[in-house]
Order: C-alpha cells, then structure tokens, then sequence
C-alpha cells in the first residue's frame, strides 16, 4: 500500500479539522445498515500481522482514520500493504527498522502495540508513548513491567520505550505476569509478544474483551498456540514463527450499540446486521430496562423498535463482560430523554464526561461531580452548536442532534472520523438529514448539497 493508495475517504486530513456536522433533528430512521468490522480488533491485528513473516490478509477493515494511521506506522516499518474496498493485504517478510515514527504513534494509542511483535520478531524495538483520545490516564506500565518479566531490558527515555532482548538468540522467555488491571492493550501487547517467545507465558487477571479473543483467533490461525482468551487467564505457548493466513475481522460493537441507541433516541424502527448479540449483553440489557424492544433474527441481526416511554436507568462502566466504556456517551444522550432521574458512574476512565456540558448546550439537565453524571430527564432538546471532544464524545453528540428540534452544528469530526466507518452516509442512508461541511463552503455549495427539500437550511 502506497501513498496514494492511502485512505482517502477517511478523512484523516487537516481538512476534517474543519469539517462540520449539520443535523436536523425530530426525522424518524428506517431501513437496514451494514455494521463495519471492529476498530479495535482491526488495529491490533495489524500489529499482529508484523509476527508474521509471510502475506496475511485482513477482511472486513473498516474505513478509518485510525487504521490509515496505523498503516502508516506499518509502512514505516519497512512493511508492504495493499488495501482493496475492506480487504487489506499485509506482508511484513522485511521489517527494516525496529524503531517507530514518533509523529504517528504519538497520534494513535493503538499503534504502540506493536511494540511486542517488534520485539518478539526482531529482538529489539524503539516505539514512542502513545496517543489518542484524552480521556485519562492510560499508561503503559503493565506493557513495559510484562516484556521485562519476558526477559526485555526496558528504558524510557526522550518520550521513547527503547526495549531489546539481550542474548545470542534475541528471543523473548516465556512467563508468568499478573496484570495489575485487566487492561485490553497489555493483554494484547503481551499476547503477541509471547506467542513466538520461548517457553509458555501465563497472562493472570487478563482482559476479557472479544477484541482479545478476535486478535487470539488471528494468531492461532496462523499456527500461535493460545487457550483460554475471553477469560481472566490466556495460556500462551511459544512457536519458532508463524505462517500466512486470510481472516476476518468481527464486527464492530460499539458501532452496532451507537446506531441501537440511534434507533432508541429517535423513536426509530431499524435493523442492524452482521452483529454478535453476545458481545452486546449489557448493551441489550440497558436499553430493554429503558424500555426499547431489541429483537434478534436469526444468528446475527438485530432489530429496534420503538419505546413509547424512555425510563431512567441507572449504568456503571466496567471492564468486560460489564457494560463498556465506550458506550457511557452515547447512553447519557439517550437518557437525557429518558423519564425520571438516572445516574452514570464511569470507573474505567476518569477524565470522560466532558460530554456532559455539550449535551447541556442541548437543553439537557445534566450534572457531573467526579466521575459520576446525573441525568435528568427533558421533555425535548433543542438543536445548537456543540464541540465533540473524543470519540465517543461525539457519536454522542450526533445521537442527540438527531432527536434535538432544529438544527445542530457539530465541529470536532476529526475524533468521530477516527473510530466510525462513515457514520453520516449511513444515517443518511438510514433517513437522517445530516450534511457534512467545510467552513470554507460556499452558500451556493451547501444550497446544492441541501438534504431533501422537507428540511430548509
């Protein structure tokens, strides 16, 4: 993959820096959307590709900012990419450098996993602190404290983990590491670095989330010896090297639980498929409690109906399988419509509800002590301009300017460009008036591009 064959689409420019959101609120969805494969699994089985030293082939990649960083990062490394429509080709046979761009790790927190299989295949591995949403703390302690117990010698130094195993063979020792948090990123960074390690590795207390199993399954096929992800111990025996394979990514459950809450918050019937109800648990159990109707057909498609009342509900943040994180936004602006009080306890990271004021700016009642919400109830919001601050900051935003009254301006697309496959066509193909804009458009331009004529500008 070369530069121009890049993502052009994902709007990963500085233009997106100054790209818009226009939504017109209180237009009912209908019809069926297609759910991308998983942000987070697609990442992290790109750095899972550098252990290979054969061709491997990605499907069901998502279009993102993100994952164009990321093959940025792997380009840099000496790596061959191609990408055709959601299918990504990788050959890592050649890694020509063990050290990082500081510029693009610093961009993607992601992209500093790929520190173990640097290590595990070369012996050596200079990698960046990474980026990425500001969101709170995440350091990279249980990573670095995981290689040492594996036998890496590890410094920080300059904003740089320089890692590199010492000895005639340069290979990593296998190991067994207690995670002081079930952090998914340490998981995964040690999981890749073990499964050509010599010996077997014991992950103890280690992330459960299906983007672990999903990067377990990608290694295993390619010939890595993995038992027991999904729950708190991974058993990892090491294997002299792996060989190519052609996988598919699962698909992605924060976007499947973004567009169930779009259909609860504008009273909307849809469907959703390819998605893995099991994934979404907690997801499906809230929003029954607040009384939206999800409905399965078959193995791997979900239907919303519409509630006539939104109750109050009350949420908590935990690692899997509790409800994820990554989901407290896009409920605190369902609720916001909700009947009575709720309140939302976020434990996983301490600096995520700056939403909250924007969601006020709505016309919400929402007060924030700490890293708890509470949410009161409003009969309606109204359309105004907002500012999204991460990720899934802004989902949360675009769910409720679908169901504000009038017109809502959302900056900050950078942030929603990074984690979700075009969400604004979708909507659109869904029924929602939304327009993306640069500030630079002209009146003529926006006049010509104008949702269908029942929405006025």
């Amino acid at each position: 993959m070369n530069s121009s064959s890049s993502l052009p689409d994902a709007k990963s420019s500085p233009e997106a820096d100054s790209s818009v959101l226009q939504i017109w609120g209180g237009h009912p969805l209908r019809g069926h959307v297609r759910i991308s494969g998983a942000k987070n699994s697609a990442l992290v089985i790109m750095a899972g590709a550098l252990l290979c030293s054969g061709d491997c082939r990605i499907r069901n990649v998502p279009l993102l900012a993100d994952v164009e960083r990321m093959s940025q990062v792997l380009l840099a490394l000496g790596v061959r990419l191609t990408r055709h429509s959601d299918i990504l080709d990788i050959n890592a046979s050649e890694i020509t450098t063990s050290k990082a761009p500081y510029e693009l790790v610093t961009q993607l927190r992601a992209s500093f996993f790929a520190i173990g299989p640097i290590l595990a295949r070369l012996g050596v591995a200079q990698m960046p602190l990474p980026g990425g949403c500001a969101i709170g703390a995440r350091p990279v302690d249980l990573h670095v404290r995981g290689l040492q117990a594996m036998g890496a010698e590890v410094q920080i130094e300059h904003g740089i983990c320089n890692a590199y195993v010492p000895g005639v063979t340069g290979r990593l020792k296998g190991a067994k590491i207690y995670l002081d948090s079930p952090s998914v990123g340490a998981t995964e960074t040690l999981m890749m670095a073990a499964t050509l390690a010599d010996g077997e590795t014991i992950l103890e207390n280690a992330a459960r989330e299906p983007e672990v199993t999903d990067l377990a399954n990608f290694c295993n096929a390619m010939g890595a010896k993995i038992q027991g992800a999904g729950t708190s111990t991974i058993t990892i025996v090491g294997v002299p090297k792996l060989h190519s394979i052609d996988y598919s990514i699962i698909p992605d459950r924060i976007e499947t639980g973004t567009f169930l809450v779009a259909g609860a918050i504008t009273r909307s019937e849809i469907t959703l498929s390819p998605v893995v109800p099991d994934h979404l648990i907690p997801v499906i159990a809230k929003l029954r409690d607040i009384g939206v109707s999800i409905i399965e057909e078959g193995t791997d498609c979900l239907r919303v109906l519409p509630a006539k009342v939104l109750r109050a509900t009350d949420i908590e943040t935990l690692p899997h399988p509790g409800f994820p994180t990554d989901m407290q936004a896009p409920f605190m602006a369902l609720l916001t419509l909700a009947e009575g009080d709720s309140l939302i306890n976020e434990s996983v990271f301490e600096n995520r509800l700056r939403h909250a004021s924007e969601l006020n700016r709505l016309g919400a009642d929402i007060r924030v002590k700490g890293n708890a919400a509470f949410v009161r109830g409003v009969p309606m919001l109204s359309g105004a301009p907002v500012l999204g601050t991460d990720l899934r900051a802004s989902a949360a935003l675009v769910l409720a300017g679908l169901a504000a009254e009038g017109k809502t301006t959302i900056q900050g697309l950078n942030h929603l460009d990074r984690g979700y496959d075009r969400l604004d066509m979708k909507l659109q193909q869904l029924g929602a008036k939304i327009l993306r804009v640069t500030e630079a458009s002209t009146d003529a331009e926006l006049l010509a591009r104008t949702p269908p004529a029942s929405v006025s500008l």
